[in-house]
Parts: structure tokens; C-alpha cells; sequence
């Protein structure tokens, strides 16, 4: 009976022995840059779930598109861009460091998925933090040029003359993310399109929402870089925003 008691005891902890084995070989078999949190605390605001987080005992804050969570889930993430000082005026709170991720799931990404990008959450550029979007030709847009302006495709085909210099549009908001990265982020079309780019990255300290027709003016830059691969070809910054209408 001895014998047999200890023979269950003895298979027990080798079974016990080759589970934790197989948690620790999962672990680092996880691909290069990826991070594994744990959530200890969320909070919707703006679009975008606010996770805190443990990763290894220490504590961290990110931020992902708006999503349901639990407290205890465990996410993998790789691409992120860390914010320092950032401020959600729809929770009213500064953090003092957070980490906008471009892609999070409950299941740890293969070698090959980790070197994929995604589109960050543009708070990103989604864009929670803010990356290049892949915006897509919305139809049905036809909007009527400015005599004292340019158009979309005016701007994409002469970008190299007119970076530095300030471009003036009338456009119809398709896509908003505001409070990133201390500025509003606007993407407009006016249905003009040049060699495929029909939509135009507008940074501004004023407000727009999707639908409205607005004209901005501001100042046109090539080749913008805002790092952690965060990168446009053109992008208008700085930009003053005159709504005309609504939808």
C-alpha cells in the first residue's frame, strides 16, 4: 500500500515537473519582441481600451482599440510606440507612460506573424499613437476645389515642390482620431486621387468629425517620419480647420 502510495506521489510530481517544463518552453519559444501581459485593471475612453498591466511584476499601461477584456486575460503584443506625459481627455487622466500597440491577442503569434506591422490604433497611427493608415477611396465623394486652393491629387502629384509650403484644401472628414500625440488627426478626400492616393493626413489642434466638409490649411510636409515605423509620405501639419457643413 506504502509502495503504491508512493508510486502515485512519485508520478504526480513528474507530471507536475513536465507541465511547468512545457510553461517555460512555451515562454521562450514566444518570438522576438514579444511582450506578454496580463491585465490587472481597464477603462474604455475615446474610442480605445486602457489596460493596466503586469508583465514579469511590473506594472505598465497600454493602450489598444476600443475591445472587450477581463481582468486577469492574457494578451501577446509586439509593435508599439511608447507615449510619455499622455493625456485622454475622455477619462480626464495623464499617464505617464503608456504603450499604444498596433495588434494584441490571447494567442501568441507565430515567427513569421510577429514581423508582420499593423496599423496602430491610431489613437496610434490607430492612429492609438498614430501610424500610416491604409484608408481606403470612400465613393460617392465629389467635392468642388477652391479657387485659392488645391485638391488631393494636386498635392500627392506635386509634393517634392510643395513640401515646406502651405497647401490649402476643401475636403469631407473620412476618418478622426483626436488627442494623439498632443494634436488631432483628419483624413480627408475631396474625390480627386493620384496614382491610387485619394486620401490626405491632416494634423490640427482643432476638432472635425467624420462626414463634415471642412477646409484646411496648413502647412504641407514629405516624408514624415514619427518613428517606431510610423511613416508618411505626405502629411499636412499644423493645419487651421474651417468647417462648412455637416452630413
Amino acid at each position: 500500500m506504502k509502495k503504491t502510495f508512493l508510486y502515485i506521489a512519485l508520478f504526480l510530481m513528474a507530471a507536475m515537473v513536465g507541465c511547468s517544463s512545457e510553461e517555460k518552453q512555451s515562454e521562450t519559444d514566444l518570438p522576438e519582441g514579444t511582450r506578454k501581459l496580463e491585465v490587472v485593471e481597464h477603462m474604455n475612453g475615446g474610442g480605445y481600451t486602457f489596460i493596466k498591466g503586469n508583465e514579469n511584476g511590473n506594472e505598465l499601461w497600454v493602450a489598444v482599440r476600443e475591445m472587450p477584456v477581463e481582468e486577469g486575460d492574457i494578451y501577446y503584443f509586439s509593435g508599439s510606440m511608447v507615449m510619455s506625459d499622455f493625456e485622454s481627455k475622455s477619462l480626464n487622466k495623464t499617464f505617464e507612460s503608456i504603450l499604444f500597440v498596433d495588434q494584441i491577442s490571447k494567442n501568441p503569434p507565430s515567427a513569421e506573424e510577429s514581423g508582420k506591422e499593423g496599423e496602430m490604433p491610431a489613437m496610434a497611427g490607430s492612429q492609438m499613437g498614430h501610424g500610416k493608415p491604409e484608408v481606403k477611396e470612400v465613393s460617392g465623394i465629389n467635392i468642388t476645389s477652391l479657387s485659392d486652393g488645391m485638391t488631393v491629387a494636386d498635392v500627392y502629384k506635386n509634393k517634392s515642390s510643395l513640401s515646406g509650403k502651405s497647401v490649402k484644401i476643401k475636403g469631407k472628414v473620412t476618418k478622426y482620431n483626436g488627442g494623439i500625440m498632443k494634436r488631432n488627426w483628419i483624413h480627408i478626400q475631396d474625390g480627386t486621387n493620384h496614382e491610387g492616393n485619394a486620401d490626405i493626413t491632416v494634423t490640427s489642434d482643432q476638432e472635425a468629425k467624420v462626414g463634415d466638409i471642412i477646409i484646411i490649411e496648413g502647412t504641407l510636409t514629405v516624408d514624415k517620419d514619427f518613428g517606431a515605423g510610423y511613416f508618411y509620405d505626405v502629411i499636412i501639419e499644423n493645419a487651421k480647420v474651417t468647417q462648412e457643413t455637416k452630413i
